[in-house]
C-alpha cells in the first residue's frame, strides 16, 4: 500500500504539470451543467464550488452551483447516484462524505466507490488543534497540553463539528494514543464550538485551519498542532502531529469531484481536464489561498486510490475508536 504522505504529495503536485487533457471543442457538452455541493452557499465547499465553476465556462453551454444542503453533505451525494451519467451532473465534496460516512452511519443511499466515478481532487485543507483561556498561558505545547489533561481530568475535553466528523476521530485518536480520558464534545458545526472554546467553556477544540485561524493570530487562542504531513505556510511556527510525537494523527480533509459511476470514461477525461485548467488559473490559486485551503489537482485514477485508501484506514480508525455507527 502507498505511504500517505507519499500519496499526498504527489496528488498535491500534479496541478503543477503540464497536459492538463484534451481540449477538444470548445464546448465538451451541449446543455447546461450543474455542480451539486451538499452545503449552503458561503461555506468553504460552495466558495471552492464557484472559484471551479467560473474557470469552467468552456467545459458545458453554460455551468451552475447547485446548493442541495442537508444531512451533513449526504443530500447532494444522494442527488448524484440518481442523475444522467452524461457529464452534466457533477458533484464537489469533501472526503468524509465519501470515504468516512460509510463508517459512521448505518443506512447510507450511496455507496461508494459503486454508486460514483472519481474526476479528480481540487485541494486539501489540514486540522488544527487549538486551546483557549481555560487552559493556562504557560501551555503552548502538545505535550503541555496533555500533561494540564491528565492534571485535569473532569476539564479534559475537546470540542469538535460533530460526532461522526474527522476532527472527532483525529480527537479520539490523540486521547487513545496519549493515554488520556479526553471528552468528546460534539457541536453542530464550528461556530458554536469556537464561541464556547473563547468564552472558555471548553478548553481544546479540532477543526480545519481556516475556522480558527484569525482567533490564533490575535493571540486569543493557541495553535498547539496542524495535522497535514507539512506544517502550514501560515503558521509556519506550529509543529505537525508527527513532530508533536503522533504519527497517526496525520489527516487532511480533501475535496474531491465526483460523477455518477456511469459516466463515460472519455467524459470523465475531459472533465478532469477542465478541473485541472481551472486550477490552474491564478483566480483560482488566489481564491483557495484566501480559505486557507491548499490547491491539490489529480488524475481521476488518483483520486479513484485516495478514496480507497482513505475508506480503508478510517475505517479501521472508527472500529479502533469503538464508536457506534449512526442509524
Amino acid at each position: 500500500m502507498m505511504d500517505r504522505r507519499r500519496f499526498l504529495g504527489a496528488s498535491a503536485g500534479l496541478c503543477a504539470l503540464g497536459g492538463f487533457g484534451s481540449r477538444a471543442g470548445a464546448e465538451l457538452i451541449n446543455r447546461n451543467a450543474r455542480l451539486l455541493v451538499g452545503f449552503p452557499a458561503g461555506g468553504s465547499v460552495d466558495i471552492v464550488a464557484r472559484l471551479l465553476v467560473e474557470q469552467m465556462k468552456g467545459y458545458a453551454a453554460s455551468m451552475i452551483v447547485d446548493n442541495r444542503p442537508g444531512a451533513g453533505g449526504r443530500t447532494a451525494l444522494e442527488a448524484l447516484r440518481t442523475s444522467e451519467a452524461d457529464g452534466s451532473v457533477l458533484a464537489l465534496t469533501p472526503g468524509d462524505q465519501i470515504t468516512l460516512f460509510p463508517h459512521v452511519y448505518n443506512k447510507l443511499s450511496y455507496a461508494p466507490p459503486r454508486d460514483f466515478a472519481a474526476v479528480g481532487t481540487v485541494c486539501t485543507v489540514q486540522f488544527l488543534l487549538t486551546v483557549g483561556p481555560m487552559v493556562p498561558p504557560a501551555v503552548t505545547t502538545l505535550a503541555g497540553f496533555i500533561a494540564w489533561c491528565r492534571a485535569n481530568p473532569k476539564l479534559a475535553t475537546f470540542g469538535s463539528p460533530g460526532a461522526g466528523t474527522r476532527p472527532h476521530f483525529i480527537g479520539a485518536m490523540l486521547a487513545q494514543g496519549a493515554g488520556l480520558e479526553l471528552l468528546h464534545a460534539p457541536y453542530k458545526g464550528s461556530g458554536p464550538a469556537i464561541q464556547d472554546l473563547l468564552g472558555g467553556r471548553i478548553p481544546a477544540a479540532i477543526f480545519v485551519i481556516s475556522n480558527t485561524l484569525t482567533h490564533v493570530q490575535s493571540g486569543a487562542l493557541r495553535a498547539l498542532a496542524t495535522t497535514a504531513p507539512q506544517r502550514s505556510l501560515l503558521l509556519p511556527q506550529v509543529p505537525t502531529m508527527r513532530e508533536a510525537g503522533f504519527p497517526a494523527l496525520e489527516g487532511v480533509e480533501w475535496f474531491g469531484v465526483f460523477v455518477p459511476a456511469a459516466t463515460p470514461a472519455e467524459t470523465v477525461t475531459s472533465l478532469n481536464g477542465a478541473v485541472r485548467r481551472a486550477l490552474a488559473t491564478d483566480s483560482v490559486k488566489a481564491g483557495l489561498a484566501q480559505q486557507s485551503i491548499d490547491v491539490a489537482g489529480s488524475s481521476a485514477s488518483d483520486l479513484d486510490r485516495l478514496m480507497r485508501f482513505d475508506a480503508e484506514r478510517w475505517g479501521e480508525v472508527v472500529k479502533a475508536t469503538g464508536f457506534r455507527p449512526i442509524d
